[in-house]
Protein backbone atom coordinates (compact mmCIF):
# COMPACT_ATOMS: atom_id res chain seq x y z
CA UNK A 1 0.00 0.00 0.00
CA UNK A 2 1.19 3.67 -0.84
CA UNK A 3 1.94 6.05 1.75
CA UNK A 4 -0.90 8.65 1.92
CA UNK A 5 -0.11 12.05 3.59
CA UNK A 6 -3.38 13.49 5.19
CA UNK A 7 -5.00 16.05 7.38
CA UNK A 8 -7.15 15.25 10.53
CA UNK A 9 -9.67 18.26 10.04
CA UNK A 10 -11.27 18.75 13.68
CA UNK A 11 -13.02 15.28 14.16
CA UNK A 12 -10.01 13.51 13.21
CA UNK A 13 -7.93 15.74 16.08
CA UNK A 14 -8.91 13.25 18.79
CA UNK A 15 -7.18 10.07 16.77
CA UNK A 16 -3.87 11.75 16.26
CA UNK A 17 -3.65 12.64 19.89
CA UNK A 18 -4.50 9.60 21.07
CA UNK A 19 -1.25 8.25 18.59
CA UNK A 20 1.22 10.82 19.89
CA UNK A 21 0.46 9.37 23.59
CA UNK A 22 0.71 6.04 22.74
CA UNK A 23 4.51 6.99 20.58
CA UNK A 24 5.64 8.71 24.11
CA UNK A 25 8.28 6.12 26.27
CA UNK A 26 10.96 7.12 28.49
CA UNK A 27 14.84 7.04 26.12
CA UNK A 28 13.20 7.54 23.08
CA UNK A 29 14.82 10.66 21.41
CA UNK A 30 12.74 14.43 22.07
CA UNK A 31 9.91 14.22 19.80
CA UNK A 32 6.38 15.44 19.11
CA UNK A 33 4.51 15.23 22.16
CA UNK A 34 0.45 15.75 22.92
CA UNK A 35 1.23 18.40 24.76
CA UNK A 36 2.58 20.40 21.42
CA UNK A 37 -0.63 20.05 19.88
CA UNK A 38 -2.20 21.18 23.34
CA UNK A 39 -0.09 24.26 23.71
CA UNK A 40 -1.06 25.32 19.67
CA UNK A 41 -4.69 24.75 20.60
CA UNK A 42 -4.66 28.19 22.02
CA UNK A 43 -5.41 28.84 18.28
CA UNK A 44 -8.73 27.08 18.31
CA UNK A 45 -9.11 23.13 17.03
CA UNK A 46 -9.54 24.29 13.79
CA UNK A 47 -6.01 26.09 13.20
CA UNK A 48 -4.63 23.21 15.49
CA UNK A 49 -6.01 20.46 12.64
CA UNK A 50 -5.00 23.35 9.67
CA UNK A 51 -1.62 22.71 11.12
CA UNK A 52 -1.26 19.02 11.81
CA UNK A 53 -0.08 16.63 8.19
CA UNK A 54 -0.22 12.80 9.07
CA UNK A 55 1.79 9.51 6.75
CA UNK A 56 -0.09 6.64 6.74
CA UNK A 57 0.05 3.47 5.13
CA UNK A 58 -2.82 0.71 4.94
CA UNK A 59 -4.25 3.14 7.60
CA UNK A 60 -1.55 3.18 9.89
CA UNK A 61 -0.20 5.93 10.88
CA UNK A 62 3.36 6.10 10.67
CA UNK A 63 4.32 9.46 10.93
CA UNK A 64 3.17 12.83 12.43
CA UNK A 65 3.66 16.38 11.88
CA UNK A 66 2.68 19.92 12.99
CA UNK A 67 3.54 23.00 11.26
CA UNK A 68 4.37 25.07 14.49
CA UNK A 69 4.25 28.12 12.07
CA UNK A 70 4.67 27.98 8.22
CA UNK A 71 8.32 27.44 7.98
CA UNK A 72 9.06 25.06 10.95
CA UNK A 73 7.68 21.16 10.67
CA UNK A 74 7.74 19.19 14.50
CA UNK A 75 7.83 15.61 12.95
CA UNK A 76 7.75 12.24 14.61
CA UNK A 77 8.00 9.00 13.55
CA UNK A 78 6.04 5.63 14.68
CA UNK A 79 8.04 3.19 16.94
CA UNK A 80 9.82 0.81 14.48
CA UNK A 81 9.33 2.82 11.49
CA UNK A 82 12.35 5.08 12.09
CA UNK A 83 14.03 2.84 9.34
CA UNK A 84 11.32 2.67 7.10
CA UNK A 85 12.91 3.67 3.68
CA UNK A 86 9.90 4.06 2.00
CA UNK A 87 8.56 5.89 4.24
CA UNK A 88 11.96 8.61 4.58
CA UNK A 89 11.73 8.81 0.98
CA UNK A 90 7.76 10.08 1.26
CA UNK A 91 8.47 12.58 3.74
CA UNK A 92 11.59 13.98 1.98
CA UNK A 93 9.62 14.24 -1.35
CA UNK A 94 6.06 15.68 0.53
CA UNK A 95 8.47 18.77 2.52
CA UNK A 96 10.61 19.65 -0.51
CA UNK A 97 7.62 20.10 -2.85
CA UNK A 98 5.55 23.45 -1.74
CA UNK A 99 2.58 21.91 -3.71
CA UNK A 100 2.31 19.29 -1.15
CA UNK A 101 1.02 21.51 1.38
CA UNK A 102 3.72 20.54 4.27
CA UNK A 103 6.46 23.60 3.90
CA UNK A 104 6.94 26.62 1.49
CA UNK A 105 9.81 27.35 -0.96
CA UNK A 106 12.56 28.72 0.53
CA UNK A 107 13.70 29.09 3.72
CA UNK A 108 12.24 26.18 5.70
CA UNK A 109 13.48 23.94 9.16
CA UNK A 110 12.47 20.61 10.34
CA UNK A 111 12.48 19.25 13.80
CA UNK A 112 12.86 15.29 13.55
CA UNK A 113 13.75 12.36 15.84
CA UNK A 114 17.72 11.83 15.60
CA UNK A 115 17.64 8.24 14.90
CA UNK A 116 15.37 8.22 11.86
CA UNK A 117 16.66 7.35 8.25
CA UNK A 118 14.89 11.15 7.22
CA UNK A 119 17.57 12.86 8.83
CA UNK A 120 19.94 11.07 6.76
CA UNK A 121 18.30 12.33 3.45
CA UNK A 122 17.84 15.59 4.61
CA UNK A 123 21.55 15.77 5.23
CA UNK A 124 21.94 14.44 1.71
CA UNK A 125 19.40 16.98 0.38
CA UNK A 126 20.81 20.48 0.85
CA UNK A 127 19.79 20.65 4.61
CA UNK A 128 21.96 21.97 6.82
CA UNK A 129 22.32 21.74 11.26
CA UNK A 130 20.14 24.53 12.59
CA UNK A 131 20.47 25.81 16.24
CA UNK A 132 21.09 23.50 18.98
CA UNK A 133 18.58 22.96 21.67
CA UNK A 134 19.25 21.22 24.57
CA UNK A 135 16.71 18.36 26.32
CA UNK A 136 16.78 18.09 29.85
CA UNK A 137 15.29 15.03 31.77
CA UNK A 138 14.30 14.54 35.04
CA UNK A 139 12.90 11.04 36.50
CA UNK A 140 9.67 10.91 38.49
CA UNK A 141 10.05 7.30 40.11
CA UNK A 142 11.50 8.91 43.43
CA UNK A 143 9.73 11.76 46.22
CA UNK A 144 9.67 15.43 44.67
CA UNK A 145 10.74 17.65 46.97
CA UNK A 146 8.68 21.10 48.06
CA UNK A 147 9.14 24.02 45.66
CA UNK A 148 9.72 26.35 48.59
CA UNK A 149 6.73 28.97 47.92
CA UNK A 150 3.01 28.52 47.24
CA UNK A 151 1.51 27.05 44.33
CA UNK A 152 -2.21 27.17 42.67
CA UNK A 153 -3.79 25.21 39.93
CA UNK A 154 -5.30 27.41 37.22
CA UNK A 155 -8.80 26.72 36.54
CA UNK A 156 -11.49 28.19 34.54
CA UNK A 157 -14.00 28.51 37.30
CA UNK A 158 -11.20 30.77 39.38
CA UNK A 159 -10.93 33.23 36.68
CA UNK A 160 -8.65 35.64 38.84
CA UNK A 161 -6.05 33.19 38.28
CA UNK A 162 -6.30 32.47 34.41
CA UNK A 163 -5.91 36.14 34.25
CA UNK A 164 -2.60 36.08 36.40
CA UNK A 165 -1.35 33.36 34.47
CA UNK A 166 -1.51 34.95 31.09
CA UNK A 167 -0.41 37.93 32.29
CA UNK A 168 2.89 36.57 33.81
CA UNK A 169 2.99 34.55 30.76
CA UNK A 170 3.41 38.06 28.56
CA UNK A 171 5.75 39.65 31.30
CA UNK A 172 7.84 36.50 30.82
CA UNK A 173 8.03 36.18 27.43
CA UNK A 174 9.04 39.12 24.96
CA UNK A 175 6.24 39.43 21.79
CA UNK A 176 3.46 37.11 23.91
CA UNK A 177 0.05 37.60 22.67
CA UNK A 178 -1.26 35.15 25.38
CA UNK A 179 -4.70 35.97 27.08
CA UNK A 180 -7.32 35.23 28.84
CA UNK A 181 -9.39 33.97 25.48
CA UNK A 182 -6.39 32.05 24.34
CA UNK A 183 -6.11 30.09 27.49
CA UNK A 184 -9.73 28.95 27.54
CA UNK A 185 -9.16 27.67 23.70
CA UNK A 186 -6.02 25.93 24.58
CA UNK A 187 -7.82 24.75 28.17
CA UNK A 188 -11.09 23.39 25.85
CA UNK A 189 -8.36 21.50 23.59
CA UNK A 190 -8.28 17.33 24.11
CA UNK A 191 -4.71 17.43 25.14
CA UNK A 192 -5.86 19.77 28.57
CA UNK A 193 -7.63 16.66 30.19
CA UNK A 194 -4.12 15.77 31.13
CA UNK A 195 -2.44 18.47 31.75
CA UNK A 196 -2.34 21.73 34.59
CA UNK A 197 -1.11 25.17 34.74
CA UNK A 198 0.27 26.23 37.79
CA UNK A 199 0.75 29.29 39.82
CA UNK A 200 4.27 30.50 42.16
CA UNK A 201 3.62 33.56 44.04
CA UNK A 202 6.63 34.98 46.27
CA UNK A 203 5.82 35.86 49.60
CA UNK A 204 3.76 39.66 49.09
CA UNK A 205 1.38 37.20 47.52
CA UNK A 206 2.64 38.34 43.79
CA UNK A 207 2.30 35.81 40.65
CA UNK A 208 6.36 35.60 39.74
CA UNK A 209 6.53 32.51 37.51
CA UNK A 210 3.91 30.14 35.92
CA UNK A 211 4.30 26.44 33.73
CA UNK A 212 2.03 24.74 32.13
CA UNK A 213 2.68 20.85 31.89
CA UNK A 214 1.33 17.97 29.70
CA UNK A 215 1.07 14.11 30.96
CA UNK A 216 0.86 11.68 27.89
CA UNK A 217 -0.95 9.31 30.37
CA UNK A 218 0.56 6.87 33.38
CA UNK A 219 3.81 5.32 32.63
CA UNK A 220 4.67 8.09 29.78
CA UNK A 221 6.95 11.23 29.67
CA UNK A 222 5.35 14.26 30.29
CA UNK A 223 6.11 17.91 29.17
CA UNK A 224 6.86 21.52 30.39
CA UNK A 225 5.17 23.79 27.52
CA UNK A 226 5.90 26.80 28.21
CA UNK A 227 7.76 27.41 31.45
CA UNK A 228 8.57 31.33 32.10
CA UNK A 229 9.27 34.08 34.95
CA UNK A 230 8.19 36.70 35.04
CA UNK A 231 10.73 39.11 33.97
CA UNK A 232 10.60 41.88 37.08
CA UNK A 233 10.92 38.67 39.33
CA UNK A 234 14.23 37.04 37.72
CA UNK A 235 16.94 35.52 39.67
CA UNK A 236 15.37 35.04 42.84
CA UNK A 237 15.06 31.07 42.10
CA UNK A 238 11.29 31.42 41.26
CA UNK A 239 12.40 29.55 37.74
CA UNK A 240 13.17 26.36 39.97
CA UNK A 241 10.66 26.60 42.03
CA UNK A 242 7.75 26.30 39.64
CA UNK A 243 10.15 23.71 37.83
CA UNK A 244 9.83 21.37 40.53
CA UNK A 245 6.10 21.90 40.89
CA UNK A 246 5.94 21.35 37.18
CA UNK A 247 7.49 17.72 37.88
CA UNK A 248 5.37 16.99 41.15
CA UNK A 249 2.60 17.68 39.39
CA UNK A 250 3.17 15.61 36.78
CA UNK A 251 4.35 12.47 39.01
CA UNK A 252 0.47 13.38 40.51
CA UNK A 253 -0.44 12.52 37.28
CA UNK A 254 1.46 9.54 36.61
CA UNK A 255 4.02 10.52 34.28
CA UNK A 256 7.22 8.51 33.99
CA UNK A 257 9.20 11.72 33.87
CA UNK A 258 9.59 15.13 33.12
CA UNK A 259 11.20 16.46 29.94
CA UNK A 260 11.86 19.47 28.46
CA UNK A 261 13.86 21.33 25.69
CA UNK A 262 15.50 24.90 25.18
CA UNK A 263 17.86 26.66 23.13
CA UNK A 264 20.93 25.52 24.25
CA UNK A 265 22.10 29.23 24.17
CA UNK A 266 19.76 30.26 26.87
CA UNK A 267 22.31 28.91 29.11
CA UNK A 268 20.01 30.34 31.90
CA UNK A 269 17.50 28.51 31.21
CA UNK A 270 19.60 25.23 31.23
CA UNK A 271 21.00 26.05 34.67
CA UNK A 272 17.23 26.66 35.62
CA UNK A 273 16.34 23.23 35.14
CA UNK A 274 19.48 21.67 35.96
CA UNK A 275 18.57 23.54 39.51
CA UNK A 276 15.39 21.81 39.73
CA UNK A 277 16.75 18.59 39.20
CA UNK A 278 16.62 17.47 35.76
CA UNK A 279 19.44 16.46 34.01
CA UNK A 280 21.03 17.46 30.51
CA UNK A 281 20.48 14.76 27.47
CA UNK A 282 22.66 14.97 24.00
CA UNK A 283 21.69 18.26 22.37
CA UNK A 284 19.37 17.62 19.04
CA UNK A 285 19.51 20.27 15.55
CA UNK A 286 16.41 21.48 14.08
CA UNK A 287 17.46 20.70 9.71
CA UNK A 288 17.39 23.96 7.97
CA UNK A 289 16.95 24.38 4.40
CA UNK A 290 18.44 28.14 3.23
CA UNK A 291 16.15 30.09 0.99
Amino acid sequence: MAIVLGKPGVDGLSGVVDVLREWQCDGAPMQLHPGDLGWFWRFGAEATAAAVRTWTRDEQVLAIGLLDGPELLRLTIAPGAESDSELARRLMVDMSEPERGVLPEGTAYVEAPTDALIQDLLHGNGWNDGEPWTPLRRDLTEPVEDPGVRIEVVAPEKAHTVHMFTAVHRAAFDGSRFTDERWHAMAAGLPYSEARCLLAYDDQGDAVAAVTVWSAGPGRPGVLEPMGVHREHRRHGYGRAISVAAAAALQRLGSSSAIVCTPSSNTGAVATYESAGFQRRAEVRDRCREG
